[in-house]
């Protein structure tokens, strides 16, 4: 397996927190992806890493860590754009945009004064577009911690969020709480997108946030099944995405290897163009023992 596995890859101390970190933030990234795709909510998800940007940018400046920056920062961001929206997906939209826009030109203002102030090498290129090698295994419990508060979170409000997913109007009128449930939800938005930013970037966080759930969803109409299925296709592109990051210093000995969230981007985008295919969704649905064929993305996308 030398072909695959290059010489002290297992033993590898930064490899091993890679590997915790990005197997952990991508099952967060995937549950929390799945029900921003049926919800309907990716064009927030995407705000979010602008969002992200702006408190990883910043935290550089205070000297402080980047998770906090951007966790701190999406947890505004994502609070701003539900209070400042309504219930109608337009007025939604509006607010996305708007808080879009001040994170996007915050962000660049952070990022000049990072790159024109501090000694730091490769801020920028730290914050967006991730450094999982370099991340500090102490970071390590903080991640699993908010890790497990995400998923509480969305383990307590399951069906009410369904619920409110499906139609606001029943959701009110059977006694749920939907603009707490969107705020809730939101929040949970707000760390996933947070804790991806620090796997691989906050300008490409969408890719595992959206690609796995997108693809799951192709694949099944079973939502639990698309839970189990974005999962394990996330956290099987991150680690593939390690593991090729990794054999990359070996291609060229002249270069230092290429980044890990270029390749965990790739294999995204290739599970997604392949989760098209007819033959590729007839054996899922052999395999999940499914009657009928799988929804299209275009229903639920």
């Amino acid at each position: 397996m030398h072909f695959l596995f290059e010489p002290g890859f297992f033993s590898n101390a930064p490899v091993q927190t890679a590997f915790v970190l990005g197997g952990v933030t991508a099952v967060v990234s995937a549950i929390v992806g799945v029900l921003t795709v049926v919800r309907g909510q990716s064009f927030a998800g995407h705000a979010l890493t602008d969002v992200a940007t702006t408190g990883g940018s910043g935290s550089f400046l205070l000297g402080i860590s980047p998770l906090v920056g951007f966790i701190g920062a999406d947890v505004v961001g994502a609070s701003a754009m539900e209070l400042a929206g309504v219930q109608r997906r337009r007025g939604r939209d509006v607010a996305t945009g708007i808080v879009l826009g001040a994170a996007t030109g915050l962000s660049a203002l952070f990022l000049y004064l990072d790159t024109t102030r501090s000694a730091t090498t490769g801020v920028t290129q730290q914050i967006l577009f991730g450094s999982i090698f370099t991340v500090d295994p102490g970071t390590i419990p903080v991640v699993v911690v908010l890790s497990v508060v995400t998923l509480g979170l969305i383990s307590w409000m399951y069906r009410p969020l369904l619920l409110s997913s499906l139609s606001s109007e029943l959701a009110s009128a059977r006694g749920v709480g939907v603009r707490r449930v969107s705020l809730l939800f939101m929040l949970t938005l707000a760390i996933s997108v947070g804790l991806s930013s620090v796997a691989i970037g906050s300008v490409l966080s969408t890719a595992l946030l959206i690609g796995p759930a997108a693809t799951s969803l192709r694949l099944t109409r079973n939502l639990r099944r698309a839970f189990v299925y974005a999962c394990v296709f996330g956290v099987l592109a991150t680690w593939l995405g390690i593991l090729f990051a990794y054999d990359s210093y070996y291609w060229d000995p002249s270069s230092q290897g290429l980044p890990v969230s270029f390749f965990i981007v790739s294999i995204v985008f290739l599970g997604y163009l392949a989760s098209g295919l007819s033959f590729v969704r007839r054996f899922v649905a052999r395999r999940a023992g499914a009657r009928g064929r799988p929804r299209n993305v275009g229903q639920v996308v």
